[in-house]
């Protein structure tokens, strides 16, 4: 199974990408990892890429489909993937067409921005290991402190309610519409907001009539 997971920030794409993952036993592709890696290991695209990254600018989108286009050409894919962080846009989603990155399924997990950033604003983070918790959902087993190094937990910049507004009117902005342009191919399906993370899993396997 080929599949992208879209959804705003924090409605709980990397979390669910993991478990399909698992589940599946196909590997998630992280666009930010992947560039990491090519990068590290020198690969003429990555070669490419680290250019960009060490004079300060945006790795262009034909460097960043380059290297997923490489690595979705290694063996663990054969079976199906899952692309994390990419598309972002309509033209990121053309170019992936265009080279040949076969999708089975658009997978949109539905969440309202209010209960994005009610959700975002739980969020804590530990300072030492970086380890993610969640007040309500994910809570720490003692208070403000990390189960796994006894770091104290933080609250990332990022999930500061302005932060995430901000985050949210570039999402509506620019990737909202790969919803039309996944739907008008037939291939977008969607899962309306849970109120857990088994439950979202549940509602995912329902729609693409699978057994997790």
């Amino acid at each position: 199974m080929r599949l992208i997971l879209l959804g705003a920030p924090g409605a709980g794409k990397g979390t669910q990408a993991g478990i399909l993952s698992q589940k599946l036993g196909i590997p998630v592709i992280s666009t930010g990892t992947i560039l990491r890696a090519a990068m590290k290991n020198g690969t003429p695209v990555g070669l490419k890429a680290k250019e960009y990254v060490e004079s300060g600018r945006l790795v262009p989108d034909d460097v960043i489909i380059g290297i997923v286009e490489e690595r979705l050409a290694e063996s663990d894919c054969a079976s199906g993937y899952i692309l994390d962080g990419m598309p972002r846009t309509i033209p990121q989603a053309r170019a992936l067409e265009e080279g040949g990155v076969e999708i089975d399924c658009a997978l949109f997990i539905d969440v309202d921005d209010d209960t994005i950033v009610e959700r975002m604003a739980g969020r804590r983070t530990c300072l030492g290991c970086g380890a993610s918790y969640h007040v309500v959902s994910a809570p720490p087993r003692t208070e403000g402190i990390c189960d796994n190094c006894g770091s104290e937990l933080t609250v990332r910049k990022d999930d500061a309610p302005e932060t995430v507004r901000n985050r949210l009117e570039v999402y509506h902005r620019e990737t909202e519409p790969l919803l039309d342009f996944y739907a008008e191919r037939g291939k977008l399906k969607t899962v309306k907001n849970q109120p857990g993370i088994e439950a979202t899993t549940a509602a995912i396997a329902s729609v693409l009539g699978i057994e997790l």
